[in-house]
């Protein structure tokens, strides 16, 4: 299946970062938006409680239900944007490996943030993206 989008890399940039530094998607490609995936159960409780990697696998999971329920999966996926509610370096790379390693070879751009809080009751991590898909 042909994908929308095209991932851009520099070579006068670092490649010490794990991502494409851009990424493209033909005008006729339809965007989705998705919410902040955040690492919640069906019942609505938070998953993995003091656990950032836990949290941002969650998250990706439910990242993944809301890109089938729209017709994408992550490999639409064209940025992302990964809060970690942490001011410890450490805990937002436990967080990022977690999302790097779901991504696999689909390095897109992204965003690697601490944050003080998140909304929800002992929710460490929230991962916000954009998809662009070609409908045929």
């Amino acid at each position: 299946m042909a994908r929308a989008i095209t991932l851009i890399r520099s070579a006068s940039l670092s490649d010490v970062a794990e991502y494409a530094y851009a990424a493209t998607a033909p005008a006729e490609s339809r965007l989705i938006f998705l919410a902040g995936a955040c690492p919640l159960n069906d019942d609505g409780s938070t998953a993995a409680i003091g656990d950032y990697s836990g949290q941002a696998a969650k998250a990706i999971e439910n990242m993944q239900a809301a890109l089938n329920a729209s017709g994408a999966s992550l490999q639409d996926v064209i940025s992302t944007r990964v809060l970690v509610a942490s001011a410890r370096r450490e805990d937002l790379v436990a967080a990022w490996q977690v999302v790097r390693d779901l991504f696999a070879d689909h390095d897109v751009p992204s965003t690697l943030m601490g944050v003080t809080v998140l909304g929800y009751k002992d929710q460490l991590v929230e991962i916000e993206a954009v998809a662009a898909v070609l409908d045929s």
